[in-house]
């Protein structure tokens, strides 16, 4: 075998292994992710409690307080 046989074949061979770690390691965290939550966010105007309800909801209770708030826009 010639060197530059030998030097190609390092080189790709390198190559093929820190593209495989890359997918590997891009597969891993898209599986240990948490998804996003489909929840709308609410903003207290009386207490300035933040918390989530459905996304059908259009005014939401306060669970600390009581108070009905309009989802925050982003």
């Amino acid at each position: 075998m010639s060197t530059d046989k030998i030097i190609l074949l390092y080189t790709v061979s390198a190559l093929a292994a820190i593209s495989g770690a890359a997918i590997y390691s891009e597969m891993r965290q898209r599986r240990f992710d948490p998804t996003s939550s489909e929840d709308r966010v609410f903003r207290c105007k009386k207490c300035a409690f933040v918390y989530t309800d459905d996304p059908d909801v259009d005014l939401s209770r306060c669970p600390q307080c009581g108070g009905m708030n309009e989802g925050i826009k982003f």
